[in-house]
């Protein structure tokens, strides 16, 4: 393994309004650790170029971040569901394929098929269909594909989106896992 391993630092992050402040921080964190941070955000970008040009230099750019990096780190703390944030999960997939590790972490300490079974009571469209229910944090496909279990909130309680106290753990847990694969 690298000196210092390359983590992609997946989530849903990007959507935060201070998103350049947390890539910053979790970089940091990443350092203070012996890892690098890669943040899948491009200040550089030009938001004013047509969307059909800017998504896609998007997609290229996070694309070739991926290729530079030894794995992903993935914040898969629920966003706009019940479960991971999509583009997160095809991402998280995409290391899964090339053989590279899968680590990730959640700030959310309810059970997967509870936050189902609340959104399913709201009244939301896919309503009566069965639910998942294995005692997992996420849905079993996401669960299974981490090569280190996924790092909840040791509290049992949930924590806010924005908070980094899990991904400190989970770093934690990450940097054992490199140091030990490099011996």
């Amino acid at each position: 393994m690298p000196a210092r391993p390359k983590l992609y630092l997946a989530g849903p992050d990007v959507f935060l309004p201070e998103a350049a402040a947390m890539a910053r921080d979790k970089q940091a964190l990443c350092a203070e650790h012996g890892l690098r941070g890669i943040a899948p955000f491009n200040p550089d970008f030009d938001m004013n170029r047509p969307a059909d040009q800017l998504w896609r230099a998007i997609y290229e750019d996070d694309l070739a971040m991926m290729r530079a990096s030894d794995a992903i780190l993935a914040n898969l703390t629920p966003f706009r569901g019940a479960s991971a944030d999509a583009g997160t999960l095809v991402e998280l997939g995409w290391f899964l394929g090339q053989g590279k590790p899968v680590f990730g972490y959640s700030n959310s300490a309810l059970p997967f098929a509870e936050r189902s079974r609340r959104q399913a009571q709201r009244g939301e469209p896919m309503a009566g269909l069965a639910i998942e229910d294995f005692g997992l944090a996420d849905n079993l496909m996401i669960e299974g594909s981490l090569t280190l279990p996924l790092v909840l909130p040791p509290d049992g309680r949930c924590h806010a989106f924005d908070s980094l106290e899990i991904f400190r753990l989970c770093l934690v847990a990450v940097a054992g896992w490199f140091q030990g694969a490099s011996r």
